[in-house]
Order: structure tokens, then sequence, then C-alpha cells
């Protein structure tokens, strides 16, 4: 039997929380209620409920001024024929063709999920963009769930949350490393990984590492480029 949803006008109910936990900003009269420094969230508890959290920060943007590395564009012509741009679905596809997740993480890297919206305990529906299990020359085995977002738009501690919890649920005996990427060129990806940190109430949103990349063509990188990064290497 198929479930009704309940609409205000042509709102539905549900689009209500999703905008504000990943879309919009909340209303300043609510965010002023936050301590200094601080900003409210709203967190899943469940299906279809909700919590508001304590954060700090809620979102965050790339580091601006990061000399970018430079990285041989490995996307086919065809792929960049028929997905132009710098939206989330190009940017999964280039760092993909381009394996970014690899060469930022140093571990190899294989996409096992895409788009994937299903729901966790204690949290509710969540939606991955991305997900990807690798292993490093250790034999350690990871996870590496990825948020992508387009040019303007922030990374935020709520994705990170339901990304950790969805990750420990399903798979548990692999490292959990969240990464966020973003196109911050046309050819630019800023790729972050992140950690969230309960502080006696309070979520922290902590960036562990951040990388730019610039997907180039070959003859966009010279010989001195090299040799000063295996000297830099040595």
């Amino acid at each position: 039997m198929a479930r009704k949803i309940k609409t205000v006008g042509s709102v539905e109910l549900g689009d209500i929380p999703y905008s504000f936990r990943f879309r919009r900003e909340l209303p300043d009269s609510i965010q002023q209620t936050a301590p200094q420094g601080t900003e409210w969230i709203i967190v899943g508890a469940g299906i279809g409920q909700y919590q508001f959290r304590i954060a700090s920060p809620g979102k965050i943007n790339p580091t601006p001024h990061i000399r970018p590395i430079k990285v041989p564009d490995a996307t086919p012509e065809i792929v960049r024929h028929y997905a132009p741009g710098t939206d989330e679905q190009a940017l999964l596809a280039r760092a993909r063709y381009n394996r970014l997740v690899d060469i930022f993480t140093g571990i190899t890297c294989y996409s096992i999920q895409n788009h994937l919206r299903t729901t966790a305990r204690g949290i509710g529906q969540v939606e991955v963009d991305e997900i990807y299990v690798g292993i490093n020359k250790r034999g350690t085995h990871f996870v590496i769930p990825c948020q992508a977002k387009s040019p303007g738009d922030r990374f935020g501690i709520v994705q990170v949350m339901q990304d950790i919890a969805l990750c420990e649920e399903r798979y548990p005996i692999a490292i959990c490393k969240p990464i966020a990427l973003q196109f911050v060129s046309d050819n630019g990806v800023a790729i972050l990984e992140l950690a969230v940190v309960d502080e006696d109430e309070l979520l922290v949103l902590n960036i562990v590492e951040e990388k730019h990349y610039e997907l180039v063509a070959r003859t966009q990188i010279s010989d001195d480029e090299l040799r000063s990064l295996v000297d830099g290497e040595l």
C-alpha cells in the first residue's frame, strides 16, 4: 500500500528539514540563540525524527590559495563531452577516471556504490554521493564515503556524521575516512579528509588533511617540475 506524503501547499513536509540540514542556512532568529562561535544544526534522530545540536563549525569551505598539485587529466574526451561543467556528477566522474581518491589517500581504492539512499540506526534516512573501499600496503582495509559539492556550496558536518554512522554500521571492520570534494575551478579539485569530534555536547568539524589538484594536459607539466618533485621526495 502506497504511503501518502503530507504536503503544505506544494511542499512536502520531509523537504523542509532536508533543505535546512543540507542546502539552506537556518534563519538568523534561530542561529542567534546559539552560543558565540557556534551554530545550530539539525541531525537525524531516527526515521522521521530530528534534533537540534550545537556545532563549531556546522559547514566549511575549502581553504583558499592552496597551491594545486598537477595531475595528467585521464578523463576520456567522450565523458567530458557528455558530462561538462562543474556539477556534482561531473566532479564524481572526473575524480573516478583520474583516481583522485587514490592519489589523495595513498590507498588503492575502488568505487562500490554511488548515490546511495538508505537508512542508518539512530539517524534515519541517509544519502551518500559515493563510497569507495580501499587497501593500503599493509593490507589494512578502508571505507571512504565521499561528499561532492558544486562550486559555492559548503561541506556540512551533518553529512559527515551520517556518512560515518552508515559506514560503521555496514563496514565495521574497515577504517572509515570521510572525504569531501569540490571543483574550485574548471579543472581544479579540492579534496578534504574530515572528522567529527564530540566535545561535551559540542560537535566540532575538523579538517584532517586538504589537498588541491589541477587536471592538466601532460604538456602542461614540465620536466623541471617533475625533477623538483622527485628531489622533494628524496
